[in-house]
């Protein structure tokens, strides 16, 4: 696969990501947040799994392998869904939009650390151009303002399980198919999620009897397009270009969960909300090096 075919898919995942805020929204006014999550990462598990089993994945595992795996679960599914769902209920929706913002830039730091990645200028003016995008699409909400809250330590330590969820996925490039890290993993995290809902929610289990048609269609959309699929190109492309570079993609998110929220629920998209898209495409091109790229080749021809 081309590296701007797979560029596309990233960004079609961002939209639906972003859409699937409003889904999200929808489900968890019908059911228990934390229950019905990790039932929603189960369906997403089970729509991944005739993949692990037609392809022998789970065959060309190691002790090694699986214990990666579940190290991705614990940070990447328990550890994010929970310090979020926590976080969220704690501080206010712009805080943790823009402490959700510093994603690109804790992954790319982690990259360069533990993984190796080079730190360019224009990477730099990428994570930048990226993050003051988002936080132009945040603060510029109704109401929004940035204070400090306790919630924020929680919305940074999601923050921190994503980026390493994402540097153990990008270390078993080499070694573990993407069918089999997402797969797995969102099986792993959601019995885990699962045995703490039973914990926190009591009850949760008993809020599935009072979902419409409507809310059960959006779960199980949610489930199979934005959490199955949408994790397993994801992950494949954080396999493929590194996660530095991947999480960059983040930064489009927030902005496609505006377009929804204006689809869906007749929410204001603002001018400066627009702006901050603007700077999101500026980050993104920045950070992946398409400039670089160009002007390798330029370089190259002038020569």
């Amino acid at each position: 696969m081309k590296k701007w075919h797979l560029y596309f898919l990233v960004i079609m995942v961002m939209v639906v990501w972003g859409f699937n805020v409003t889904a999200i929204k929808i489900i968890v006014t019908h059911f228990a947040p934390v229950t019905i999550t990790s039932l929603r990462i189960f369906v997403a598990f089970l729509t991944l799994a005739p993949m692990l089993f037609y392809r022998s994945e789970m065959k060309k595992l190691t002790k090694k392998d699986i214990l990666f795996i579940a190290l991705v679960a614990v940070f990447g599914v328990l550890g994010h869904h929970y310090f979020l769902s926590v976080g969220l209920s704690k501080t206010s929706a712009a805080n943790g939009g823009l402490i959700l913002g510093s994603v690109p830039i804790v992954t790319t730091v982690a990259a360069a650390l533990f993984l190796g990645d080079r730190l360019t200028v224009f990477r730099i003016l990428g994570l930048i151009f990226g993050f003051s995008g988002v936080a132009l699409i945040m603060l510029m909400q109704p109401g929004a303002s940035f204070s400090f809250a306790v919630g924020d330590i929680f919305i940074f330590c999601a923050v921190l399980s994503q980026a390493v969820s994402f540097i153990l996925i990008n270390k078993m490039s080499n070694t573990v198919g993407t069918q089999a890290v997402t797969g797995l993993s969102l099986m792993m995290g959601s019995v885990m999620l699962f045995s703490f809902s039973l914990a926190v929610e009591p009850a949760g289990l008993a809020t599935l009897k009072t979902g419409n048609l409507t809310a059960w269609l959006v779960f199980f959309a949610s489930g199979v397009i934005a959490t199955a699929f949408g994790h397993l190109i994801y992950n494949h492309a954080i396999q493929k270009i590194g996660a530095g570079q991947a999480s960059l993609f983040l930064n489009l998110s927030p902005f496609f969960s505006l377009v929804g929220a204006f689809l869906f629920l007749g929410e204001k998209i603002y001018s400066t909300q627009w702006l901050g898209f603007i700077f999101i495409v500026a980050g993104v091109i920045l950070g992946t090096g398409f400039l670089e790229h160009r002007n390798f080749i330029r370089t190259k021809k002038s020569a």
